[in-house]
């Protein structure tokens, strides 16, 4: 088994993975400034939970949007005696990237490509749903193309709250109806109704673009919520950038 780690912006998701497939998926709140020793505390609370042995683990891997990742690393490697490989330019994903700049691509988003592909029939859209939500494509001949990059769930619900003296926090949970008849239920509305039209708008776009229909997957941690009210065929895959991380492991350990 393989400690498999991306940390995002709000939240660091980490699973323990073998050929059988994923054994648990945990969510910790993302902070820059934790220590070494706080990171492993928590690691290894959390694998006692889950009855991981962490000196069970062969091996370890992280992918991270922020730079800060030394004391994560160091954690992973206290507890489990294993160097973690960092997903980070010039490591072998097989991905073919097709953007300006194949550097500047997000790791999360190599992840989750390399994933689709093993899985999913191309052409590929994938939506990450997290602290912004992106959309990546890629081709019939499994190139990846680039993608589109919007305001996440929670960002905009902040920015409105944050800048609008009579409208509150909301959760995420459906109104009775589209059209609200009250600021809490035109907020809700607006943040499932909306992003859910979001996506089924980007899709229809982007497929006009390449010509031809997609398989769309749909995972990061709003994606749950939003995707029930989109009208387009949707594959929610939680796990998608564990299992990418995963297979990029294989390629490099």
């Amino acid at each position: 088994m393989i400690l498999a780690i991306d940390v995002g912006n709000t939240n660091i998701v980490l699973g323990g993975l073998d050929k059988s497939g994923i054994s648990f998926i945990s969510r910790l709140t993302t902070s820059r400034h934790k220590t070494a020793d706080e990171y492993a505390i928590l690691l290894k609370e959390l694998l006692e939970i889950y009855d991981a042995d962490p000196s069970s683990f062969e091996g370890a891997i992280i992918s991270s949007v922020i730079p800060e990742t030394d004391a994560l690393s160091d954690a992973v490697e206290k507890i489990t005696e294993k160097k973690p490989i960092i997903v980070s330019p010039g490591i072998k994903t097989g991905l073919n990237i097709r953007i300006d700049n194949p550097a500047q691509l997000g790791s999360d988003l190599v992840v989750a490509a390399v994933a689709a592909l093993a899985e999913y029939r191309t052409p590929i859209i994938i939506v990450d749903m997290g602290t912004a939500t992106t959309f990546s494509v890629i081709d019939r001949k499994r190139n990846f193309l680039g993608g589109t990059i919007h305001a996440g769930v929670m960002i905009s619900l902040n920015a409105l709250t944050s800048n609008t003296a009579q409208l509150q926090q909301v959760e995420l949970i459906k109104p009775a109806n589209v059209i609200g008849t009250n600021t809490v239920d035109s907020l809700k509305s607006g943040l499932l109704y909306g992003n859910a039209a979001l996506v089924d708008g980007m899709i229809e776009r982007i497929e006009a673009e390449l010509g031809e229909k997609t398989t769309v997957i749909a995972t990061g941690g709003h994606a749950e919520y939003i995707v029930p009210y989109c009208n387009h065929s949707i594959k929610y895959d939680e796990g998608l950038l564990l299992k990418g991380l995963l297979l990029i492991y294989n390629k490099n350990k």
